[in-house]
């Protein structure tokens, strides 16, 4: 429990250090964060003597055919969330996590020919009528969640058709995404644009991106293991959580009627999911461990 929550109160926090990093562009974070995750979880590997295992599925074409294209699908996710948080976007990327599970369950049923059992099927409903509620609104900031809940849930069903542990998975998609990191900070550089380097504390908080990666992927990892799925399915709503309190108390977002309502809709439709869930528990397996922003 202790390794889940702090997996989950750190990713809910994470935008306060994003936050931080506003004197670099949200793409260069983005090539910081995979650069350093790298190294980060290179080490790792090292260190648990794990590098038959990566060598193992770099050498599966088929898995890495899937990891090359989900190693696209995070990348823009932490763009999207990155560059959000810097455009004071906060709410809108708590709306996208909170919308991941059901979103999760429509494809599901779209790709995998899943059936919807009733209660599931209401959770949808009410999101879909949140997320309607919130269009006719205006709100100009919604393809921010939609985009983050569709690129993680596809992010996540790929992961889960990998034929490849957490771990190497992850350490394998930083690899392929570090050549395009590199280059693009080697531009940044040329033009005399990069922000690591110029500033003692900026560099040293882009240095951190990387634990900032790895550490809440290794102790949602150490809680999978151990946590009934059910437990860990309610848990993973506290980070949504901490960044809708965080974008409306902390940084003064405006809390639009049409974002109550919608809020209102997806947390009842929540409701339903955790508590089906709930129900259904003793019969599913622990999860496979995937990644947050």
């Amino acid at each position: 429990m202790l390794f889940g929550l702090a997996a989950y109160l750190s990713w809910g926090f994470l935008p306060i250090y994003f936050k931080h990093l506003h004197g670099a562009l949200p793409t260069e974070v983005v090539a910081q964060r995979v650069l350093w995750s790298v190294l980060l979880l290179a080490a790792l590997i090292a260190v648990s003597h794990r590098w038959q295992h990566l060598r193992a599925a770099i050498a599966s074409r088929r898995a890495l055919g899937i990891l090359a294209v989900s190693a696209l699908l995070i990348g823009a996710n932490w763009l999207i969330y990155i560059w959000a948080i810097s455009a004071d976007h906060v709410l809108e990327t708590s709306l996208g996590y909170f919308l991941n599970p059901l979103v999760n369950v429509v494809m599901g049923v779209v790709l995998l020919k899943e059936r919807l059992t009733r209660a599931q099927g209401l959770a949808v409903a009410l999101a879909g009528t949140g997320v309607a509620v919130l269009a006719l609104g205006a709100s100009s900031g919604l393809w921010i969640s939609l985009a983050l809940a569709g690129t993680f849930a596809t992010y996540g069903l790929l992961r889960k058709i990998a034929p490849v542990e957490s771990l190497e998975g992850l350490a394998i998609e930083t690899i392929l995404l570090a050549p395009l990191a590199a280059l693009y900070l080697a531009w940044l550089a040329s033009r005399g644009e990069l922000a690591f380097g110029a500033d003692p504390h900026l560099t040293w908080l882009l240095t951190l991106s990387g634990v900032m990666t790895a550490t809440p992927l290794l102790l949602f990892a150490a809680a999978a293991r151990r946590l009934r799925y059910s437990t860990l399915g309610l848990l993973q709503y506290i980070a949504p959580t901490i960044q809708f309190l965080l974008a409306v108390l902390a940084y003064g977002e405006p809390l639009t009627t049409a974002h109550i309502v919608c809020f209102a809709l997806i947390w009842t439709g929540l409701a339903v999911f955790a508590a089906d869930g709930l129900r259904r528990a003793p019969a599913r397996a622990r999860p496979e461990p995937a990644t947050c922003p």
